[in-house]
């Protein structure tokens, strides 16, 4: 056999095009840090979630920078403008609004949150179980919520303030008994798509049951829509709250709501506009923020956006 003669130019180090291919070669990321990504590249994306978190800590830490309480009358001091002693001012009763603030983005957040957990937790079980069912199941469960879903809101309302009375907890079962069909469709339209996918069925080839299938395979694929959807859940239910309160359906005096001192301050809104202005800014912030994190979610979570 021949003997080959290489070049000598042939033999040099390759130094320098592995390093082009490292330059050019893209790190591979997961899902989540990848929905992370483009979720922090979406500025009004990222000002819903700051603010978010600013209203938690000031829920939190709020109503202690001031040496007054929610329910704490002066009634020599009403109808004080905005000062260096109320830095919110005064209502019709003395009390400050800054704490009043403060103990209502408590309320308001307790009750979107608790809310949206509640429609989340029943609403992914019986879509993901609808949807996986199929068939007759399927069609009886979801026209079941198509009936729940035609149900009068306020009807509902009122229907559990005369059994139960006002409060919290009558809020909460009123916006939940109802709340969670639109998290029962988004999950059961995901879970018809997923349960035909290759990895589904291969997983009940080797011997997983069902009910594996769906809790671990099926439902966390479908992550990124509840996520989304509980996203924008929130800021229904806090502004149901708020919308109940205003009418008198809602919490009740003493307790501060964004919703009750909106309906305070309407009556006194041409000679005191900072009694409706500083609740009815905090419910109409707070919503803005949270439907702009939602849909900054559903964009980072869209797998048609990513590359």
């Amino acid at each position: 056999m021949a003997e080959m003669n290489i070049p000598p130019d042939l033999l040099k180090p390759l130094d320098d095009k592995k390093k082009a291919i490292k330059e050019d070669s893209v790190e591979s990321v997961s899902y989540w840090k990848d929905a992370w990504y483009r979720l922090s590249e979406n500025k009004l994306a990222l000002f819903g979630l700051y603010f978010l978190i600013f209203l938690i800590v000031m829920a939190v830490i709020g109503p202690f920078l001031r040496p007054y309480t929610y329910y704490e009358t002066h009634l020599h001091l009403k109808n004080q403008l905005p000062s260096k002693t109320f830095w919110f001012g005064t209502d019709e009763l003395g009390r400050d609004l800054f704490t009043r603030i403060w103990w209502g983005a408590r309320i308001s957040l307790f009750v979107g949150i608790t809310s949206a957990v509640i429609d989340m937790l029943i609403g992914v079980f019986y879509g993901a179980f609808s949807g996986y069912a199929g068939g007759k199941t399927d069609e009886f469960m979801m026209r079941t919520a198509d009936i729940l879903y035609s149900l009068p809101y306020l009807l509902i309302v009122i229907l559990l303030m005369v059994v139960m009375g006002p409060g919290i907890i009558t809020i909460i079962i009123a916006m939940t008994i109802t709340g969670w069909i639109n998290m029962a469709r988004i999950v059961r339209a995901q879970i018809l798509q997923l349960k035909e996918s290759d990895f589904a069925t291969a997983a009940l080839s080797i011997g997983a049951s069902r009910f594996r299938v769906l809790t671990k395979h099926l439902i966390p694929n479908t992550m990124g829509s509840i996520i989304t959807t509980m996203t924008l859940t929130i800021p229904t239910a806090i502004f149901t709250e708020a919308f109940l309160s205003f009418l008198g359906l809602g919490v009740q005096a003493p307790i501060a709501s964004w919703g009750t001192m909106a309906s305070d301050g309407l009556s006194a809104l041409r000679y005191y506009p900072w009694r409706l202005f500083f609740p009815a800014s905090f419910i109409s912030i707070t919503m803005l923020a949270l439907n702009l994190l939602g849909d900054g979610l559903r964009d980072a979570f869209d797998p048609r956006l990513r590359s």
